[in-house]
């Protein structure tokens, strides 16, 4: 009988100093192997664990390939916030500025026409250049109190005709730099 002699790979992997599929007994007759004895013996076949690992390859740059796309949204989003919101620490600077004007205004009692028209025109700048930044006033009196935009400075029982939890008061104007609170109204709020 010729002898059936497995690939070399199987001895390589294997170790095996036999290439037969068959076990051989002392007597060098060869024994039958079981099923289960035989797929043990027998590895994969090269091709399919090359492709195997092909396909793992590409599952890997696949995931690779959506990270990258991930972060690249990520990055872009970032960006666009920070241009959006780049002007936030400039406008809080300016708001001060803003109270200190209208408040002259509001005490100047208007012995100085030419004095008065300046700082109206200052005030009036200054906030022009804030809302083309998209800083806005928070509207607060009359306005029903909204914790998010508004900061409860006093209670008061409600007078006539208002609501409990309703704005009486500006104390403080708050700004708002598009969907952010860059300062909150300081308000007095009608009480039960």
């Amino acid at each position: 009988m010729s002898e059936v002699r497995a690939s070399p790979t199987i001895g390589f992997l294997k170790g095996a100093q036999n290439h037969s599929p068959m076990p051989e007994d002392e007597s060098g007759e060869v024994e039958p192997v079981d099923e289960v004895e035989m797929a043990e013996a027998e590895p994969e076949d090269p091709m399919e664990l090359l492709e195997a690992r092909v396909e793992e390859l590409l599952s890997d740059l696949q995931y690779a390939r959506a990270e990258t796309m991930n972060a690249r949204h990520r990055g872009q989003r970032d960006r666009a916030e920070a241009i959006r919101f780049g002007a936030a620490g400039l406008a809080s600077k300016i708001i001060p500025a803003i109270d200190g004007l209208e408040k002259a205004l509001s005490n100047g009692n208007g012995d100085n026409e030419a004095i008065t028209e300046g700082v109206r025109m200052t005030l009036d700048s200054l906030k022009n250049a804030l809302e083309t930044e998209g800083v806005t006033r928070v509207e607060t009196v009359g306005a029903a109190f909204d914790p998010t935009h508004m900061e409860a400075i006093a209670t008061i029982p409600a007078p006539d005709g208002q609501a409990a939890g309703t704005v009486i008061e500006e104390i403080e104007s708050g700004f708002m730099l598009h969907d952010r609170v860059l300062r909150p109204a300081k308000v007095v709020v009608a009480s039960d």
